[in-house]
């Protein structure tokens, strides 16, 4: 008799293996959403630059499959400030030189977070070098032009361009026409010359307006009173749900509007279990639906 598996048993094992992976990924992916919880100011940061990433990839030549890899990078980018101390990554105004050294070492932290794991070679090149530069002004290496991974080129501009459009403690965000302009200005210098100007680019022709100031799909980040747009709406909140702003703990209540559900401030502190992180499953389990293809084996 042969001991060959059938198609069935080959299928079957495809399918466990395919499985495995996406768990793996899903447990990244709530490592990494559980990192930009602890920022108040950072809400939706990751799946914008997901998004983001995803666009220019396929808008600069990218197949279906590696864009999905490389929009999976962007939402695991920031693992490494998981190393970063509270006091730093809060801090309501702007860093020493002495803070943003420490910042500094978040990409290098999320590296080694990742060495040995399954999945690490798809996209800790994004995780490392996402911060350098074309000029070699960035870190942690001071990698220039292509001796920097055009993966983490990629990324790298769609990160700064969301920190731009932000809104942050200390101001506001700038507008989409703004942060266009500044890209621009810095092509072969603080970011790739052909990969910028194609984000330029979409930019201006508004593939990037129902990405800017949302968390998901859809879904617009909506405003503190106080602290302005940190209050994210995952995917299972209902009307009637309570929810914290992260910032200044004031406790929100989701009601139902012709526009969707809508934030109403109750005039009350948060209790302390409303002000625990609320991770988005809904949307974690999307993402690795989404990027199945990226991490399917061959």
């Amino acid at each position: 008799m042969s001991s060959e598996p059938s198609s069935n048993e080959v299928q079957g094992l495809r399918q466990q293996l395919a499985s495995q992976r996406q768990a793996l990924l899903a447990s990244l992916l709530v490592s990494a959403w559980m990192v930009e919880a602890r920022d108040p100011y950072t809400g939706g940061h990751l799946w914008r630059v997901a998004r983001m990433a995803h666009a220019l990839a396929l808008a600069s030549g990218s197949t279906p499959r590696e864009a999905s890899r490389i929009a999976m990078a962007g939402f695991l980018h920031d693992l490494g400030k998981v190393g970063i101390p509270d006091a730093i990554l809060r801090k309501p105004g702007r860093l020493s030189d002495e803070e943003f050294a420490t910042i500094k070492t978040h990409p290098r932290v999320g590296a080694r977070m990742l060495a040995g794991h399954p999945l690490a070679d798809m996209v800790v090149g994004v995780i490392h070098h996402h911060h350098e530069m074309p000029n070699g002004r960035g870190y942690p290496m001071g990698l220039a032009d292509t001796e920097i991974p055009l993966d983490a080129r990629l990324v790298g501009i769609c990160d700064a361009f969301d920190a731009m459009t932000s809104t942050r403690p200390y101001r506001a965000g700038m507008p989409i026409a703004k942060a266009l302009d500044i890209i621009e200005s810095e092509l072969g210098q603080q970011f790739d010359r052909a990969l910028g100007a194609t984000f330029v680019r979409m930019g201006r022709a508004g593939a990037l307006d129902a990405v800017v100031g949302h968390s998901d799909e859809g879904i617009p980040l909506q405003h503190c009173p106080a602290c302005g747009p940190t209050l994210v709406r995952t995917r299972s909140a209902r009307a009637g749900d309570h929810l914290a702003c992260p910032a200044c703990a004031a406790r929100f209540t989701w009601a139902a509007a012709e526009q969707g559900l809508q934030a109403q401030p109750s005039g009350e502190q948060a209790l302390p279990v409303e002000m625990e992180p609320g991770l988005d499953r809904a949307q974690i389990e999307a993402l690795v639906l989404d990027w199945a293809d990226a991490i399917a084996g061959d």
